[in-house]
């Protein structure tokens, strides 16, 4: 836990605090038959008040799906007069009449589809504009009454992803439902006007695998409602964890969050049996309604043929049992156990005023084992930093040492570092430079402890920069990667998060020394509320960049912490930091940082060559490459100020001293290389050859 802190600084991650929910758990069994009574409830008075509103596409498709009644009727009755009036009465040619009406009634019915569905759109796209309005007005309506709770992940879930669930499953469930109904009142009216007796054989066993089938509904519904808002309250949990990872670091809650999650995993595990028990039953209800109405008019045909009944009729009312009446009700179970579940959750959630609210991510502060020395101070066997003397040599311990650490990501994989060798004395300003994806993030890893090297030693202050088992911080480096970190809290508490028995007047000269009065002001001073999301990267930036200068760690690693200042807010912020008591080691996101710095490490694969920014031009070709391409770029941005100006003359207006100055750059123009004093350290494999700044100029 303690080495967690150094990164903190890193990452924009609000701290995250919800309000607490007043609906139950997902697994609460109160909860879910509470849900079992309410879901519909909820839903069907605007289901009433929509369908009341488009009851001329109503009455549409219920002309239209008449005929396909009337197909459903004609395919068993003439199925059975072809038998009873034609072929078994040595009428060949009636038959075959009726055979042919019996198809003629297919074709018809194929025309009432097709209608149907063109029908079918003036429906269903009312229904979808409808839900998108309603997504469209909970989302501002949320926004604007909690801003800062509005979720607009979920607000676009439900505009797109859900509402489209919806539309397809009402589409499904119209198109299921209305064919079941009119399938099943010819085919039922069929089989009456054969023998009103095998309604009585047919009717019991249809009508008890629909009751139990209907009765699996509302827990089915209750449980898939359940299992949604546990998976729904599991990804936000896990969401807000992976973003609030360093709160959680910081205030050791890694325990309470993974208690938490895991009881959520269980939850849906128990959810998932629930509901494939559910589905169990649902399949049995199917299996009575599906195939037991088939086997009872089976069983009794002795009986009904005793009683009169005709082949020709037995073949019809099997027609309509086999090709009608079972396909129609496998659908209708089919689309309700699917289409019908989903569509109920989730217009219950355009209906519901409140979502499910995951459990928060712990606010607690942390833990007094976790809290820097009480004085504000370093501990006593800390080295004190000390300004690097101008001879050059150490008066301290180095404040890093890297002893041929080689690091390469996963077993085979090419090394980023191959034996390295680097020496960071106390007080000095050391600024990395490379190609990207050279290893220079890796290298502040390594020495922020992040990293483990697979061979050779890293130590900082002479001890490892890992955790050493005590209950305190590791209170000797801090690491600021490139995306910055600022929690909800005060200002104040952002910048003294490293140091908070930090003084009013440490903050305030961190500020000053900053530039930051600004920025402080406008957030309403040191006691001003934070929210990282309105704050822009680079403001994001400099409060790390104050909470790093006020934090006692003698060792500050900044990755490109300051690649989203402008050029003259990053220079004054690396001059305060490189001024602060301790050591700088900077990656640079400009060249110009090595101008600034004491020595210049540039990493180029197997070679690393670390000496003074003059020395480095004139024995490394990549650096020259570097510095180059930065002065040519500063150069020609000059020569666009200079037009920019000649414009302004040109029209009366004056012109601004300084403007169009091309930046001079030491060593490189104005300077003579060979003036150069500093020797060129090769710190890679070569590590053992020194080497001195040739004559030639650069």
């Amino acid at each position: 836990m303690n080495e967690a802190r150094p990164a903190a600084i890193g990452g924009s991650s609000p701290r995250h605090t919800t309000r607490p929910s007043t609906r139950r758990a997902p697994d609460d069994p109160k909860s879910i038959r509470s849900d079992e009574r309410g879901s519909l409830a909820k839903v069907l008075p605007d289901g009433r008040r929509f369908l009341r509103r488009h009851r001329p596409v109503l009455f549409a498709l219920s002309g239209w799906s008449l005929l396909e009644s009337a197909q459903t009727f004609l395919g068993g009755y003439g199925v059975a007069r072809s038998l009873d009036d034609g072929f078994l009465a040595g009428r060949t040619g009636t038959g075959l009449l009726w055979l042919c009406v019996a198809a003629g009634a297919t074709l018809l019915g194929g025309f009432a589809v097709r209608q149907v569905f063109r029908g079918l759109a003036d429906l269903v796209e009312p229904f979808r504009d409808g839900l998108m309005r309603r997504a469209v007005d909970q989302a501002l309506g949320a926004a604007l009454a909690e801003p800062a709770r509005a979720d607009p992940t979920a607000a676009v879930s439900r505009l797109t992803h859900q509402t489209e669930i919806a539309r397809d499953s009402f589409a499904g469930l119209v198109l299921t439902a209305r064919s079941f109904v009119f399938t099943t009142a010819g085919a039922l009216l069929g089989m009456a006007s054969l023998d009103p007796a095998l309604l009585i054989v047919v009717l019991p066993p249809l009508l008890a695998g629909l009751v139990l089938f209907l009765s699996t509904f509302p827990p089915m519904a209750a449980a898939q409602r359940a299992y949604l808002d546990a998976d729904e309250a599991l990804s936000a949990l896990s969401g807000q964890a992976a973003a609030g990872l360093r709160d959680v670091a910081a205030c050791g809650a890694g325990t309470r969050i993974a208690a938490e999650i895991g009881r959520l995993i269980a939850v849906e595990e128990r959810l998932s049996r629930r509901l494939a028990r559910w589905a169990a039953v649902r399949a049995f209800a199917l299996g009575v309604a599906g195939r037991l109405p088939l086997v009872a008019l089976l069983a009794a045909t002795p009986l009904l043929i005793e009683g009169g009944l005709t082949a020709g009729a037995l073949l019809g009312a099997l027609t309509y049992l086999v090709q009608a009446l079972l396909p129609a009700l496998h659908a209708l179970m089919t689309a309700v156990g699917t289409a019908g579940t989903r569509l109920l959750v989730v217009l219950e959630r355009f209906t519901d005023r409140g979502d499910y609210s995951a459990p928060p991510i712990p606010t607690a502060q942390p833990p007094v084992e976790t809290r820097p020395h009480p004085s504000g101070r370093l501990p006593a066997d800390t080295p004190r930093p000390a300004r690097l003397a101008r001879s050059g040599r150490s008066v301290r311990t180095p404040a890093a040492e890297l002893r041929g650490v080689t690091f390469a990501y996963g077993t085979g994989a090419r090394p980023v570092l191959r034996e390295l060798d680097l020496t960071v004395e106390d007080g000095e300003h050391l600024v990395v430079v490379g190609p990207s994806g050279i290893g220079k993030s890796t290298l502040t890893s390594l020495l922020a402890g992040i990293l483990t090297p697979d061979a050779g030693s890293v130590r900082v202050a002479g001890a490892a920069p890992g955790p050493d088992g005590s209950a305190q911080p590791q209170p000797r480096r801090t690491l600021l990667p490139q995306r910055a970190y600022v929690f909800s809290g005060t200002v104040g508490e952002n910048l003294a998060y490293f140091r908070p028995d930090a003084s009013r007047a440490d903050l305030d000269r961190a500020t000053r020394l900053l530039g930051l009065e600004d920025l402080v002001r406008r957030l309403g001073g040191l006691h001003g509320r934070v929210d990282p999301r309105l704050l822009s990267l680079g403001e994001c930036q400099q409060l790390a960049v104050g909470r790093a200068y006020v934090s006692p760690a003698p060792l500050l690693l900044l990755d490109e912490a300051t690649c989203h200042l402008d050029p003259e807010t990053e220079e004054r912020t690396e001059r305060v930091l490189a001024e602060r008591p301790g050591t700088l080691v900077l990656v640079a996101h400009r060249i110009s940082s090595a101008l600034r710095a004491d020595r210049v490490l540039v990493l180029d694969g197997d070679r690393a060559l670390c000496a003074p920014h003059d020395a480095l031009l004139a024995e490394s070709e990549l650096y020259r490459d570097l510095v180059g391409r930065w002065y040519h770029d500063s150069q020609s941005a000059g020569e666009e100020r200079d037009r920019r100006a000649s414009g302004r003359r040109a029209h009366g207006g004056e012109e601004s001293e300084g403007r169009g100055v091309r930046p001079s750059l030491p060593g490189h123009r104005d300077e003579d290389p060979t003036e150069s004093k500093g020797a060129v350290t090769a710190v890679g494999p070569t590590r053992d050859r020194d080497v001195r700044p040739s004559r030639r100029p650069a």
